[in-house]
């Protein structure tokens, strides 16, 4: 029964916190359209005004990826794309998906790497991920002024990963729950930090998918924290070698080249969502065409047989 009631609580409060933490970017996205709407075309307050709800819609789009995330690792969905990857790429993109946050608050931010190259087989999208969430989860927990440090290790078997900061802390009671979903570490008499308490879910689920390992250590509140990854590294490998091309460095993030112009079908039963589509690939070059259930969708592909079919799921009537 204490376990039932605890579970209600917790799904009570994430409720609460999910409404919150989505209003929260949807306000500014709704403002910023209402200046570019009055604004009659000066740059001096479209420009603005785009900028902050492209910022806006980026963070609604991490905390949505985030949801979906929590939910395919429940029902046990979720597919590792593992390939050789070198670890200074993978923290290069994750420094990049967190500095906005780190750099906000005004924290010194330092990254310490092994001189060698590190070799990992690894998706580099779910790792990224992982270290990138460590990092903005620093950034949040630490007050302005604060300091991060990001550093990586290497050993004959695996390389390790930590993230210090000198943020809030964590109280001995939470150190084993941190990673526990819904789950928030907040000061005494402070409201969180923003976030809905999955990120290090996550972070933890997809180590554990790589067949690593990941641990919190605390000294107490307002003391800091570190977040430890450790990960295999490839058999036989030591670590990397300098002469071999290794995918996932930076070369192998060449801008590919302009596509040709195709034939493009968006199917989706939202009107909003299909006719933006369209007239972004309209004017990306593209001849394209929209359906909005299915039966039109089949009827579209038999008359203008599409190049490409970018097709919405689960639509009523005919999915």
């Amino acid at each position: 029964a204490v376990d039932l009631a605890e579970a209600d609580r917790k799904k009570d409060e994430f409720l609460a916190t999910l409404a919150h933490e989505l209003r929260n970017p949807l306000a500014p996205i709704r403002s910023s359209l209402e200046v570019i709407r009055l604004a009659g075309g000066r740059p001096g307050l479209v420009g603005p005004a785009r900028e902050t709800a492209e910022r806006q819609l980026h963070h609604l789009t991490r905390l949505v990826d985030d949801l979906l995330d929590v939910s395919r690792i429940m029902r046990g969905k979720v597919e590792l794309r593992p390939e050789r990857i070198e670890l200074s790429a993978v923290v290069a993109r994750a420094v990049e998906t967190a500095r906005a946050a780190v750099d906000a608050a005004g924290h010194r931010f330092d990254v310490s790497l092994p001189d060698r190259p590190v070799e990992l087989e690894a998706d580099p999208v779910r790792l990224a991920q992982v270290i990138g969430n460590l990092l903005s989860n620093a950034a949040r927990y630490t007050e302005p002024g604060g300091h991060i440090r990001l550093a990586a290790t290497a050993d004959a078997d695996a390389v390790t990963v930590s993230v210090r900061d000198t943020g809030i802390g964590i109280a001995p009671e939470m150190l084993d729950k941190v990673f526990e979903p819904f789950t928030q570490a907040a000061a005494p008499g402070s409201r969180a930090q923003g976030g809905l308490g999955v990120g290090l879910t996550l972070v933890k689920k997809f180590v554990e998918l790589h067949g690593g390992s990941v641990g919190a250590r605390s000294e107490g509140l307002g003391r800091g924290s570190e977040f430890v990854v450790r990960l295999p590294l490839i058999r036989g490998d030591g670590g990397g070698r300098r002469d071999e091309a290794r995918p996932g460095t930076p070369s192998s993030l060449t801008p590919p080249a302009s596509p040709l112009s195709r034939r493009v079908l968006v199917v989706d039963d939202h009107p909003d969502a299909a006719d933006s589509l369209a007239l972004l690939l309209e004017m990306m070059g593209h001849t394209v065409r929209v359906a909005h259930d299915g039966p039109a969708a089949l009827y579209a592909v038999r008359a203008e047989r599409p190049d490409v079919v970018l097709l919405d799921i689960g639509m009523p009537g005919m999915n």
